[in-house]
């Protein structure tokens, strides 16, 4: 961790840019998939899937001081985006906003800093940093949940790709490994979740390693409009409820492990729905003091942490 400090960062090269929202779709949001070639700096083969990345911003802020440094996350599995370690991504969303005293336009200084970059260009990266959010290291001993909203899903891109290799002949790579065996996990299950399904991010991505691995399963919930099949507007808690019997059955094993990533809120519905489909099961992933276990539906957020906690068998990273 922290081989580049913020006072001394590396330099990156911009490799890649692209659109990662559903291919063709036009979605209200603004989102690059960013690769950078961290080749000649310490990160080089030194991050790992659920990590982050800082990114220094060039120039001064309001009051004359240097920017400071924005964490990503890094959206490659460990062997990077080049199979080495020597390329990392990360999926950076356009913050555009209205100031509401002004109404004066509001831009992110390194969210559009780093979308508008482009290949060719350098760019000073420090870290890497973070040590829990991370697939334990024999992950063929667990089965995975991985539940995500927006560009939460950036780290899920990575871990997906490192435990189910997606491409030419992948499909009968992994079946004949069976489940459990060490270097792939028996099963995994991803929820992404989007206001509109033009918002989806790596959708095609995950539904090409879905068809290539039995053992993956990918689902959507959409919170703003509804389903082809006439199924209402859901949030990621629904959609594990409306999962019921495929998410008991996994959240019931002890192999399984349940990370969560993206916009703070988002873990309440989650909890929520695991109390709901596992009753006094769920003490595997959370401990419910007695006076609020019985009323999930007056859970709120600020509850978390005190009466209702996450037990070593979840990871969160929301914002």
């Amino acid at each position: 961790m922290h081989l580049h400090a913020p006072g001394s960062p590396g330099t990156g090269v911009v490799v890649a840019s692209d659109r990662c929202t559903k291919g063709g779709s036009k979605s209200a949001s603004f989102v690059r998939h960013v690769a950078i070639d961290v080749s000649n700096t310490k990160l080089a083969g030194a991050f790992r899937a659920g990590q982050s990345f800082g990114v220094v911003p060039p120039g001064l802020d309001a009051r004359g001081q240097p920017h400071k440094i924005r964490l990503y996350s890094i959206a490659s599995p460990t062997s990077g985006e080049d199979g080495s370690g020597r390329v990392l991504a990360t999926t950076v969303k356009r913050t555009i906003d209205e100031h509401w005293e002004t109404h004066k336009l509001f831009l992110g200084v390194a969210s559009n800093y780093l979308c508008d970059l482009q290949v060719g260009e350098t760019v000073q990266v420090t870290g890497p940093s973070g040590k829990r959010f991370l697939l334990p290291t024999q992950t063929g001993e667990h089965d995975y949940v991985f539940i995500a909203t927006g560009t939460g899903i950036a780290p899920f891109r990575g871990m997906a790709m490192e435990l189910f290799p997606t491409g030419l002949g992948a499909r009968s790579a992994s079946s004949s490994q069976g489940t459990g065996q060490a270097g792939g996990p028996s099963r995994a299950a991803l929820v992404m979740g989007s206001p509109f399904t033009t918002d989806l991010l790596y959708d095609d991505l995950f539904r090409r390693m879905e068809s290539d691995h039995r053992e993956f399963r990918y689902f959507t919930a959409i919170s703003r409009e509804g389903g082809a099949m006439g199924t209402p507007p859901r949030h990621v808690g629904d959609e594990l409820a409306a999962q019921g019997d495929y998410f008991r059955e996994l959240l019931r094993s002890p192999r399984t492990l349940v990370y969560l990533c993206g916009i703070a809120g988002m873990e309440l519905g989650v909890f929520r729905a695991i109390h709901a489909l596992l009753g006094s099961d769920a003490e595997a992933y959370l401990e419910i003091d007695p006076e609020v276990a019985g009323k999930p539906e007056a859970w709120e957020r600020r509850m978390i942490h005190k009466s209702i906690r996450p037990t070593r068998r979840i990871f969160m990273e929301v914002y």
